[in-house]
């Protein structure tokens, strides 16, 4: 077995499967590592939002990146098809955005004139003029701001689609492989050791989500980031309930394939407990019957749990470690992994290829670890 590759990917879900396929695309010879199985964590977990708006409001330097990263969906979904056969199931209905209080609607305002300055559309919405675009919300609702460029997909199918798609293109995807250590020589990547063996490259590229840290502590890299679990559940409904994903800062619900709905998602940050727990569901279940009466009268399906990786400034770590070359770090991407996989596999295929990508990193760099917070270890 060849066990020399061009890249080594550290990380089988959405982020991992995004860098993979675009260095395959590029001809690289990709071997992909997953210590569990395929998209077994946050990748599999999530709704699926593409809530650049929804959820960034236009200050946030992450906004460039995320709106930049959703405008790719729609021709990412055709060349995924074409190529492994996959369907990423994008729906391009917009979300709406939820007031409940007259203090949602002053913070609507504010992001709504900001979208505005950036280009974006971004549309405010009287309570009654909410309910006639979806009429299952409940008069609780005194507003909501139409977002018509934020859609969603199937988290899933997206992180499938990467993969298979890379696998189409020659990348070697190993599952039950954990990457205990990896090799170093004059200052530069040489590979890694695993479970079954030692794989070699001059490129190797870390992106374990939550569990990413644990391997880069050994290189003297303090990332201070940190796991958030959020707890999710789905129901089926007879007729469909809703055309656009509903979205308020402490609930979501997804409207899916077949009246599916997914509605998340709970914030329990530090632990990597994937329990579900009654107490978080039973919450999520209040919140979405106060924001859609008649859910509740949906068919219980399924709930489930993602570990999500935040960092302590919000923002993901795009970058090259400050000490050894051809070693990449792509991970933090918390509750937007998906909405971002696609611009993340570009420019991370970029910075392993030498190249200058077209989107501005410096926000995003490792270096801003020691300007703000002095936390890497020499």
């Amino acid at each position: 077995m060849n066990k020399t590759y061009d890249a080594i990917v550290v990380g089988g879900g959405v982020i991992g499967g995004a860098i993979a396929f675009n260095l395959s695309k590029r001809g690289m010879k990709v071997l992909l590592l997953e210590k569990d199985r395929l998209a077994g964590k946050a990748s599999g977990a999530a709704a699926g939002m593409l809530g650049a708006q929804a959820e960034l409001d236009g200050e946030s330097p992450l906004f460039q990146l995320a709106r930049t990263s959703r405008a790719l969906f729609g021709n990412l979904a055709d060349e995924l098809k074409m190529t492994s056969g996959v369907e990423i199931e994008l729906v391009e209905k917009g979300m709406l955005r939820l007031a409940l209080t007259e203090r949602d609607l002053q913070e609507h305002q504010r992001i709504s004139k900001i979208h505005k300055q950036n280009g974006e559309t971004a549309e405010l919405l009287t309570g009654k003029e909410a309910r006639k675009r979806e009429p299952a919300l409940s008069n609780e609702v005194i507003g909501a701001m139409y977002l018509e460029k934020d859609g969603q997909v199937s988290a899933p199918q997206l992180s499938l689609g990467f993969l298979k798609s890379a696998s189409a293109l020659g990348c070697v995807i190993k599952e039950g492989l954990e990457v205990y250590s990896l090799h170093f020589s004059n200052g530069k990547i040489t590979g890694v050791t695993t479970n079954k063996g030692d794989f070699m490259s001059s490129n190797v590229v870390v992106t374990g989500g939550a569990w990413s840290e644990k391997l880069l502590t050994k290189t003297g890299l303090q990332l201070n980031m940190y796991p958030v679990k959020g707890e999710c559940f789905s129901v089926r409904t007879e007729a469909p309930l809703l055309t656009s994903t509903i979205f308020t800062p402490g609930c979501y619900l997804v409207p899916k394939k077949d009246g599916r709905i997914i509605v998340g998602a709970t914030v329990l940050p530090n632990t990597f407990n994937q329990k579900v727990t009654l107490e978080g569901i039973f919450s999520l279940m209040e919140n979405a019957r106060k924001l859609v009466p008649s859910i509740s009268q949906g068919e219980w399906e399924k709930a489930w749990t993602g570990i999500r990786p935040q960092t302590a400034d919000g923002l993901p770590y795009l970058d090259e470690h400050p000490d050894y070359k051809g070693l990449f770090i792509a991970t933090g991407h918390f509750r937007n992994g998906i909405l971002l996989s696609p611009i993340t596999g570009e420019v991370m295929a970029d910075l392993i290829e030498g190249k200058s990508p077209a989107v501005d990193l410096s926000s995003f760099r490792l270096d801003r670890l020691t300007r703000n917070t002095n936390s890497i270890a020499r």
